[in-house]
């Protein structure tokens, strides 16, 4: 039986003035072990976190995003549920 340890990655919108308030975005990533800011983007583009997360490990399975109410074509955060299996300590 597999016990998995569970994380997630934030990337919200990070900006607030402007007309280009949700091109900048910023990713957290939060781990048992603590969060961790994985820095700003100029502009959407979440590949690079995943990569970095799936390097360590991780696997994301869900993805949820969030929109700006009176435009639904931008978005104001997505976050990955990501999991991984936990290390065997029974060895």
């Amino acid at each position: 039986m597999t016990t998995w340890e569970y994380a997630r990655l934030e990337y919200r919108a990070a900006g607030t003035l402007g007309g280009d308030k949700f091109m900048d975005w910023s990713a957290a990533f939060h781990a048992p072990d603590g969060v961790r800011r994985w820095g700003t983007d100029e502009r959407f583009n979440d590949l690079p976190h995943l990569n970095r997360a799936g390097a360590e490990g991780w696997q994301a399975y869900a993805r949820n995003a969030a929109h700006h109410p009176s435009e639904p074509h931008r978005l104001l955060a997505v976050t990955y549920s990501l999991r991984r299996p936990m290390a065997n300590e029974a060895g």
